[in-house]
């Protein structure tokens, strides 16, 4: 019988019964050793320097986040917009806390909604492991309602599963539940609640569980995106989850411009891992480079198995990982090619008036949308050009009212160097990956040190 196999039973005759859970909770709060490490702590910045420069380890690789016992250290992922969920530790015992509860989330700076997630974050925050790593994640359930954690795509004893009443009983409001195995893996996972409204209620996480060995070649820089999609009623904040329609997209939680820019150094390989846990399949896109899938949510995939592309479907309940060697500078588009989730909801955008798309004149739209910006604190830029007797082409208009510009409203250090009004049509799921040299590179790592965002006056075009 194989080690892995040895343990897996193990494990499930160690945990055959819940009450061994509950007695885990008790004694965890009765005073077990914590040495407060967190998740972040000492994680050096990912791609900090190219594969030819920098600390490396004994065997010429880029240093990332120490491990033991014969295992190679890692790269952490990076979650834009989203933290990370620290741990203690507990002898050799990874101890996570994780509390469902609901959550207000600013998905654009004039849209706030009501949602579920975990520690105040939705999606909830990013589990980081390392395959052969013992976790315990006690689990807290501030909701009005029962709950679980399904772990998706582990393989765990059933006890640890989360399915309500099949593989334990529902953690009621105000209950406590300990979920404990051997991460025997590695690769792509992720936790959400296994009941279908809380799902689009926003319960979903990463779990992401490092390779014992480092994956050749090993990416400089690892990125994670959560997809979702939300069915929001104009003048309302609560997800219609029944709703089959759906008018808000996210990256993270967040819709795009407000979605944190992903930074890459020119010449580094980036990997991208990318979640779906909605109604849809979304064909995400890369602009300016081929990738190859080098894993799905079963781990990595064999490299014969991986050819050039550049837009991968990530259906629903799948994980797909990708990477590319970041090869050309510049602000590279990264987004979901289903026209409509390229879109944020206009007849949300106005409040209680509905845009008239089929009726539309240039100054009635200005007037529309500089009545949103004002909400929010910022001048709405002129659209792009239309012609003097648009009015008289049937279909007209389309996208040409649609701009948005606010680039001050969003600015953070990811979004310093970036064109004027670079913010105008970056909607729904629309991100950028950008590939800078070394100079800007280390110029928005510096700002990000500092906390200082990109300026009014300090736009410019990439290098």
């Amino acid at each position: 019988m194989s080690g892995t196999r040895r343990k897996f039973f193990q494990d499930a005759a160690i945990f055959g019964a819940g009450l061994v859970g509950m007695s885990k909770t008790l004694s965890a709060e009765s005073g077990g050793s914590a040495c407060a490490a967190s998740a972040q702590t000492n994680y050096p910045q990912p791609g900090s320097k190219p594969p030819t420069a920098g600390k490396h380890d004994a065997h010429g690789h880029p240093a990332g986040h120490a491990a033991g016992g014969g295992r190679d250290a890692f790269l952490p992922m990076v979650t834009p917009d989203v933290p990370d969920l620290p741990y203690e530790m507990d002898g050799a015992v990874k101890v996570f806390k994780l509390v469902a509860e609901p959550v207000k989330r600013k998905i654009a700076p004039f849209k706030t909604i009501d949602v579920w997630g975990y520690n105040g974050s939705c999606p909830g925050p990013t589990i980081q492991v390392q395959q052969g790593d013992r976790v315990r994640v006690m689990f807290e359930n501030h909701l009005p309602e029962s709950t679980t954690l399904h772990w998706h795509g582990l393989e765990i004893p059933i006890e640890q599963d989360g399915v309500p009443w099949i593989s334990q009983k529902p953690v009621p409001p105000g209950g406590k539940y300990v979920y404990e195995f051997t991460v025997h893996q590695e690769g792509t996972f992720f936790y959400h609640a296994h009941s279908a409204m809380e799902e689009m209620m926003g319960q979903i996480g990463f779990f992401i569980a490092h390779p014992e060995k480092s994956h050749r070649p090993r990416a400089d820089h690892d990125y994670g995106l959560i997809l979702q999609e939300w069915a929001v009623l104009p003048n309302n904040t609560v997800p219609n989850t029944a709703g089959m329609e759906f008018n808000w997209l996210t990256f993270n939680g967040v819709s795009g411009p407000a979605i944190t820019p992903m930074i890459a150094r020119l010449g580094s390989r980036v990997r991208l891992r990318i979640v779906n846990i909605g109604m849809d399949h979304h064909p995400i896109h890369l602009h300016g480079h081929q990738f190859v899938m080098t894993g799905t949510e079963g781990g990595r995939a064999p490299e014969t198995t991986w050819y050039p592309m550049n837009t991968v479907l990530v259906g629903v309940a799948q994980a797909r990982v990708v990477e590319f060697e970041a090869k050309y500078p510049g602000a590279w588009m990264v987004h979901c090619h289903l026209p409509h989730h390229m879109m944020n909801n206009m007849m949300d955008l106005l409040r209680d008036r509905m845009i008239e798309t089929m009726d539309q004149t240039d100054a009635k739209a200005l007037s529309q949308m500089q009545t949103l910006a004002k909400t929010v604190g910022f001048e709405h830029v002129h659209h792009s050009p239309i012609a003097e007797d648009a009015n008289e082409t049937k279909g007209f208009p389309q996208d040409a009212f649609m701009e948005m510009g606010m680039d001050e409203v969003v600015a953070k250090p990811e979004t310093y160097g970036l064109p004027a009004n670079w913010s105008a049509e970056m909607m729904g799921m629309m991100t950028l990956i950008r590939v800078l040299p070394d100079k800007e590179y280390d110029e928005i790592i510096a700002r990000k040190k500092s906390g200082k965002p990109a300026g009014e006056h300090e736009h410019d075009h990439e290098s």
